[in-house]
C-alpha cells in the first residue's frame, strides 16, 4: 500500500507540473475570395498540416452481455443455483469486447491529444494510429469531463504536428469550415460547410453548452475530430450531430475551441475539471417577466440553495444577473458557463438588477467537484446523481412524467459499475421507500447503513432490481 500511494504521490506531482503551450493561430484573420480567372479556391495547402494533427481513435471495452435484470453476483449465490439448477447456470453473463471508433486532434508535440469523452469514457484499451501512419499507439488516459464531452489522452511518441489554435471569438455565421475525422472507420477525411449558427446552448447534450453548429458532414468516427477554418486553425471539437436515421443530415455540433482550451488545461494539470458554483436556480427572462426589468438580458434568480455562496454573498430571489466581472451575460446557460469557466475558490464580481437598481456583489466561488464527491460518499461510491429536470429528461431521452433520480454517470471500475448500473438509470425505489429526489435517497441509505439494498431502477420503461451495500 505504501508504494502504492507513493506511486500516486510522484503521478499527482507530475499532472500538476504539466502543462499545455498551445500553438496560436493569428487573431482575426482576413476574409477573402477568389479574384482573378486563373484562380481556384482550394484547402489543399491549408489543410496539410491539420490534416497531419487528427488521427484515429479505437477504444475497447469490456461488458456485460447480461441484460442486468438479476444483479451479477447473484449469479454466484448456492441458492440460486441450487433453486433453478442448470437453466439458471446457463443464463450466467459472460463478458464481451465492445469497440468504439472516433477521432482526436493533437495538441502538443509530445503526444497529448483531445478528443470526446464519449469515445474513451470507461475505455480498457485505447489505441491511436497516426495519419498515413499504420503504427499503433497505446493511449494513457490522462482525464475526462463528462460535463463538457471532452476527454485528454497521450501516447508516447516525439516530434508530431499539433494543430495550430484558432479563437472561438471572432467566429461569425457563414465562415467556412471544414471537418476533419475518422467517419465509420474509413481513414482521414475532410469535408466542408459553413457555421450555421453560434452559441447553441439548448440542445440537452452536455450539461455546458455553447455549440457551434455546422453542415459540414459529421458521421460516426468523426467524433473528437476536428472543425478547422479555411486557414487549417482549429475552432471546434466535432461532438454531435442531431439526426433520426444516424447519418449527417447537415446539423452538427462542435464544442468552440475556447471552451476546448479551458477544459484542456484544468485536465493536463490536475486530471479533472473543478468547476466554480453559485449555488442558484435560475430561468431566462420572457416577454412578461422582461417589463419589471430595465435590463433585457441577464440569468434570473428563481432560488438560492442553503449552505452556498449564493446564500452567503447576499444573492436573492428575483435578482437578474447581468454581467460577471464586467462581461455580458447573455441568459441563463451563458451564467452556468461563465461560471463554470472558473476555478473553485475565485472571486468575482457580479452585477445585478435588483428592483430596478443596479448594485454589485464580489462572491468567491464554491466547489461543484467537491459538492458532487460529498454527496457520493454519502450515497452510493461510484454513481453521480441529480434530480430529474426538463433538461436532463431531454438530455437522456427519458419518457414523460419520469420520476426518481437519475444517474448522470458512473465511476469507471466502480463498484456500482460492476454491480450493473448503467449512466441513464433512474433510481425509482430503495427497499421500501420510494424515490423522488436526492434526499430520498440519503434517508434510505441512513435506514439501511451498511447493509445490502434492493434498488429498483427504471431503464427506459424497464424496471431492473440491482442489490448493492
Amino acid at each position: 500500500m505504501n508504494k502504492i500511494f507513493l506511486v500516486s504521490s510522484l503521478l499527482a506531482a507530475n499532472l500538476l507540473a504539466m502543462s499545455i503551450d498551445f500553438e496560436m493561430a493569428p487573431k482575426n484573420p482576413q476574409r477573402v475570395s477568389p479574384n482573378q480567372t486563373n484562380q481556384i479556391l482550394s484547402f489543399s495547402n491549408a489543410l496539410e498540416d491539420s490534416m497531419k494533427s487528427v488521427v484515429n481513435i479505437s477504444a475497447k471495452k469490456t461488458v456485460n452481455a447480461s441484460p442486468n435484470t438479476i444483479p451479477p453476483q447473484m449469479f454466484q449465490d448456492p441458492f440460486f443455483r441450487k433453486f433453478f439448477g442448470e437453466q439458471f447456470r446457463n443464463q450466467i453473463p459472460k463478458n464481451r469486447v465492445q469497440r468504439a471508433l472516433g477521432s482526436g486532434v493533437i495538441i502538443s508535440k509530445d503526444g497529448y491529444i483531445v478528443t470526446n469523452n464519449h469515445v474513451v469514457a470507461n475505455a480498457d484499451e485505447v489505441t491511436v494510429t497516426l495519419s498515413n501512419n499504420p503504427t499503433e499507439y497505446t493511449a494513457k488516459i490522462i482525464g475526462v469531463d463528462a460535463d463538457s464531452d471532452l476527454a485528454v489522452i497521450k501516447i508516447e511518441a516525439k516530434k508530431l504536428t499539433p494543430i495550430k489554435i484558432g479563437s472561438s471569438d471572432s467566429l461569425k455565421v457563414g465562415d467556412f469550415v471544414i471537418a476533419i475525422g475518422n467517419p465509420f472507420g474509413i481513414g482521414e477525411t475532410a469535408t466542408q460547410g459553413i457555421i450555421s449558427a453560434l452559441n447553441k446552448n439548448k440542445v440537452g447534450i452536455n450539461r455546458y453548452e455553447n455549440y457551434i453548429q455546422t453542415d459540414a458532414s459529421i458521421n460516426p468516427g468523426n467524433s473528437g475530430g476536428a472543425l478547422v477554418d479555411s486557414r487549417g486553425a482549429l475552432i471546434g471539437i466535432n461532438s454531435a450531430i442531431l439526426s433520426k436515421s444516424g447519418g449527417n443530415n447537415g446539423i452538427g455540433f462542435a464544442i468552440p475551441v475556447n471552451m476546448v482550451k479551458n477544459v484542456v488545461e484544468k485536465l493536463v494539470s490536475d486530471g479533472k475539471v473543478s468547476r466554480g458554483y453559485l449555488g442558484v436556480s435560475i430561468d431566462d427572462l420572457n416577454k412578461e417577466i422582461g417589463k419589471l426589468y430595465n435590463h433585457k438580458y441577464g440569468a434570473l434568480i428563481l432560488n438560492i440553495g442553503q449552505d452556498t455562496p449564493a446564500s452567503k454573498y447576499g444573492i436573492k430571489r428575483g435578482d437578474l444577473i447581468y454581467e460577471i466581472n464586467g462581461k455580458k451575460v447573455k441568459d441563463r446557460v451563458d451564467l452556468q458557463n461563465q461560471v463554470a469557466s472558473f476555478k473553485p475558490d475565485t472571486k468575482i464580481k457580479l452585477s445585478i438588477e435588483r428592483n430596478k437598481k443596479n448594485i454589485t456583489l464580489d462572491i468567491v466561488l464554491g466547489n461543484r467537484t467537491a459538492l458532487a464527491s460529498s454527496l457520493e460518499k454519502k450515497v452510493f461510491k461510484g454513481l453521480e446523481l441529480a434530480n430529474i429536470t426538463p433538461k436532463l429528461s431531454k438530455q437522456y431521452r427519458l419518457a414523460s412524467g419520469t420520476a426518481g433520480v437519475l444517474i448522470r454517470a458512473v465511476k469507471i471500475k466502480s463498484k456500482a459499475e460492476k454491480v450493473g448500473f448503467q449512466p441513464g438509470d433512474v433510481i425509482i425505489q430503495i427497499e421500501d421507500m420510494e424515490i423522488k429526489n436526492v434526499k430520498d435517497i440519503q434517508k434510505a441509505v441512513e435506514m439501511s447503513k451498511n447493509q445490502h439494498k434492493r434498488i429498483y431502477v427504471n431503464r427506459y420503461g424497464r424496471v431492473l432490481l440491482l442489490v448493492m451495500k
